[in-house]
Formats: structure tokens, C-alpha cells, sequence
């Protein structure tokens, strides 16, 4: 019995449901898009010594020990292809820096890039938060690559806002819900309801 959800044996991308009806390529796209994420620049050097850069969504916190990252890439990005190896930034951009980032996704801006090359990897100037990374480890992900990256520093702006993309589009968050009951809940063996010794009690 085939998995929901798995490719197609025509090869052709698109991707069969349950029913085995194929879901087209675009509609799975936009179907990941109702997921709205931040958005970074990783950041990379290249071999001629100019510091290059790929706007990303897919960044992701892995481990707090050792302290790693994921970012993850076409393979027929330059970016994808100069970070085998190589130190690397995310950028966490602010909610002022929707140019930066389509700048860096192939849409070039007037306002010019203002590189910070004091670290380990270039990185952006004036982002809600940058880590620096050496390379961990990195695996194959169909069409993408996938690299782990163990942050050796960090910086974060307390004061900014994020920018977000979702539907395609860039947007801002809103205000702070005081009556979420996701505060201070987490899944984590300290402070979150699924700690290792928590007790699971069935719901009558």
C-alpha cells in the first residue's frame, strides 16, 4: 500500500494522495505556503573573496547541545553550492528589511548591501538576529540540501520585529496574545508538559 503523500512513480514531481489522485506541483507549493515562517539570508564567502548571499525560509533550531541550526537549499543555487565546508551566517531579517530580502532572492534593489566581514562569515548589517556557523554536517533532500551548521556566535535585536512570508507574500506580526496558553509550555524535559518522567493521564 503506498503512504499518503508520496512521489509519484511517473517521476514527474507531483506528488499522490491517499486516493492515489496525484497533487500537481503548484498546489503542493501552495499548500507549504500556508505555513507561515520567518525569513533569513544565509550568507556565505566565495572563493574570489566577495561575500554572497540566498534568501531562505527553511532555517530551523535542531539542538541546544551542541548548539546547531538547519538551513536547507536548492541544488542549483550558488549559495547550495559554495557551502560544502565552507563557514556560513543566517540573517534573521527585521520587518524593515523586505528589500534585503528580495534582493537576495533574484529581485536586485537600489539601496546598497551593508556587509559586516568581522566574523567567522560574512553577515548583514541591521537584522533582528544573526548566528554564525561552521559546518556540521549536510544530507540530501531531493531537490535541496539540507546542512546543519553548529553556531560558534550570536547577535539578536530585542527591539525589532520580524518579517514573516506566508501565501507568497511578506506581512508583519501583530500583537501579542495575552491569553495564549502556549506561554510557558513547551516540549522540553524542563519547564513543558512532555518532560521525560511526565505523567500521561487518558482523558475519561
Amino acid at each position: 500500500m503506498r503512504e499518503a503523500g508520496t512521489r509519484s512513480a511517473s517521476g514527474s514531481g507531483d506528488v499522490e494522495t491517499g486516493q492515489g489522485a496525484p497533487v500537481q506541483s503548484r498546489k503542493l507549493r501552495n499548500i507549504f505556503g500556508q505555513f507561515a515562517s520567518g525569513v533569513t539570508v544565509v550568507t556565505v564567502g566565495h572563493p574570489n573573496g566577495t561575500p554572497h548571499g540566498a534568501t531562505v525560509t527553511a532555517f530551523t533550531s535542531v539542538s541546544q547541545s551542541p548548539r546547531l541550526c538547519q538551513v536547507t537549499l536548492t541544488k542549483s543555487s550558488l549559495a547550495g553550492q559554495l557551502l560544502p565546508g565552507a563557514n556560513f551566517a543566517v540573517n534573521i531579517l527585521a520587518s524593515d528589511q523586505t528589500e534585503t530580502a528580495l534582493h537576495f532572492a533574484g529581485r536586485p534593489q537600489d539601496r546598497p548591501i551593508s556587509w559586516d566581514k568581522s566574523n567567522i562569515a560574512p553577515s548583514l548589517t541591521g537584522c533582528l538576529a544573526t548566528v554564525w556557523c561552521r559546518p556540521w554536517t549536510h544530507y540530501d533532500g531531493g531537490d535541496h540540501v539540507l546542512y546543519l551548521g553548529e553556531i560558534v556566535d550570536a547577535e539578536v535585536n530585542t527591539e525589532a520585529d520580524p518579517i514573516l512570508f506566508f501565501r507568497s507574500g511578506f506581512h508583519t506580526i501583530g500583537p501579542e496574545s495575552r491569553e495564549s496558553c502556549w506561554n510557558f509550555s513547551a516540549d522540553d524535559p524542563f519547564g513543558g508538559w512532555f518532560g521525560a518522567n511526565a505523567p500521561l493521564t487518558p482523558l475519561p
